[in-house]
């Protein structure tokens, strides 16, 4: 390619939009799964009843970097501390990233760097004596760098974010110290603009970890790392949906859940009811004011993810043992559900970033105690591991795929190591996509009491819903 295609003026309208699902979730074809030989498919013991069951099991690999199953392939596509070809040393502390569609058969990813003070590695900036920020990469079709360069700088600890409708990234900071704690936009294909130095005040200033939009409404769901910490929602004033519109403002919100009067209550229903209310907050002071308004309290919040009308977010110490917990929130109804709570460390420990796949399943990479993995969770209710890291004892983050499905992208964060993955992934199967949004995992779904689940039949709530107020101190 040349420096024409991917140089920073890249138009904006050569991008296949990700529709606020990430290059992973678009929905652009088979309905069908790729079968896959014995070798990679688990043993019988671990399959499902029905359906795919992961990848078998992994393979120590040779190099001690990375384990996946067998028949899959990594390359490290990009090292902390080389030079990007910009001239600027890569900086360290990789973390949450996102995959586009660029010009000529290249994938264009943008990732974060969570790093705190120290001079900024960027030409423009937010603040001179901040060192996080986002840099991208472009990939070639061989997994090849082709150009890598600074999109934003000058912010703290850019942990995680979300890839918009619009293809653009919204970086977010894990920090609250004077002048921080904010959501920037950062446009690949315009690097080092005054948009990705310009703070959306009005999305919250808080320990931002992970956002998500529903591209049907244009709201934007943004998780908190705090402990303990809140789930916000923001409703923009320009819900166009195009670069720049969340800068015009909006209003912040923080879920609560509340007890309701039901018009429809009878000797054969209760007259009361429990729902989900989103309470506007002060977005200075939008932790404190949520607090203040008996939101729903969380452990601490990390990954966020939109796809089929579904916002999937987790609460990485959550759980009677701590493991971690995975709730799915449904806007169109309204519902908020405990989808997968962690019982074994084996299946779960610590889940971080979350993504889903082009198949339909869950993935979440680990920041644990243990060696960290990507671990999947299909519709069926089967947990299975798909990469282990072998390098070091640091979180595996941000996983993101190809536009076509491909190649999976994620980090190693510290020493910060980018690595392209390839190898028999399943097809892409919109159906399945959404069956994980709104079936019940039936060998996942967390336990409740008798009384709980007669008193969730009686108001009309699945066991999933229940769980998640009971978690949360609801009295039924």
């Amino acid at each position: 390619m040349t420096d024409q295609n991917t140089n920073s003026g890249l138009n904006r309208r050569d991008f296949l939009k990700a529709g606020g699902m990430g290059a992973l979730a678009l929905t652009l074809g088979s309905t069908g799964v790729m079968g896959l030989s014995s070798t990679a498919l688990a043993d019988s013991a671990n399959k499902p009843t029905s359906g795919f069951g992961g990848y078998g099991e992994l393979i120590p690999d040779p190099n001690g970097i990375l384990d996946l199953p067998r028949g899959f392939h990594y390359k490290i596509i990009s090292r902390e501390g080389d030079l990007m070809t910009d001239g600027t040393k890569i900086p360290g502390a990789f973390d949450g990233m996102a995959a586009f569609e660029g010009q000529n058969n290249t994938t264009i990813l943008v990732r974060n760097h969570e790093l705190s003070s120290g001079p900024a590695f960027g030409k423009n900036p937010y603040d001179a004596n901040a060192q996080g920020g986002t840099t991208a990469l472009v990939v070639g079709a061989n997994r090849n760098v082709i150009k890598e360069y600074v999109t934003s700088s000058g912010t703290i600890r850019n942990c995680a974010g979300g890839a918009t409708p619009w293809g653009t990234w919204l970086t977010c900071e894990e920090n609250r110290s004077d002048g921080h704690g904010y959501v920037f936009e950062v446009d690949p294909t315009q690097p080092e603009n005054d948009m990705s130095k310009t703070p959306i005040k009005e999305m919250g200033r808080f320990s931002h970890e992970a956002c998500a939009i529903d591209p049907a409404t244009g709201y934007v769901y943004l998780t908190e790392d705090a402990s303990p910490s809140f789930l916000y929602r923001f409703i923009p004033n320009d819900l166009s949906q195009k670069p720049g519109a969340l800068q015009k403002g909006g209003k912040l919100y923080a879920a609560a859940i509340e007890e309701v009067a039901d018009p429809s209550a009878s000797t054969f229903k209760t007259g009361q009811t429990f729902k989900i209310v989103w309470k506007e907050v002060d977005p200075h002071w939008c932790r404190e004011e949520a607090a203040a308004k008996n939101c729903i309290v969380f452990s601490r919040l990390e990954g966020a993810f939109f796809q089929e009308g579904v916002f999937w977010f987790d609460d990485t110490s959550a759980g009677e043992k701590k493991l971690g917990r995975v709730y799915r929130y449904v806007p169109h109804t309204n519902t908020l559900e405990l989808f997968y709570e962690g019982n074994d460390a084996r299946q779960m420990e610590y889940p971080d970033n979350i993504c889903c796949t082009p198949w339909g399943d869950l993935w979440y990479a680990e920041d644990g105690s243990g060696q960290d993995r990507i671990m999947g969770i299909t519709p069926e209710g089967k947990v299975y591991p798909f990469a282990a890291n072998r390098l070091s004892g640091s979180e595996l983050a941000g996983p993101t795929f190809s536009p076509d499905g491909n190649t999976l992208f994620v980090n190693i964060q510290s020493p910060g190591k980018t690595f392209a993955i390839w190898g028999p992934f399943q097809r892409r199967n919109s159906a399945r996509a959404r069956e994980m949004s709104f079936a019940a995992p039936a060998n996942l779904a967390p336990q409740v009491s008798e009384k709980v689940a007669k008193a969730a039949k009686v108001q009309g709530m699945s066991i999933l819903e229940a769980a998640a107020f009971e978690r949360h101190g609801v009295k039924m």
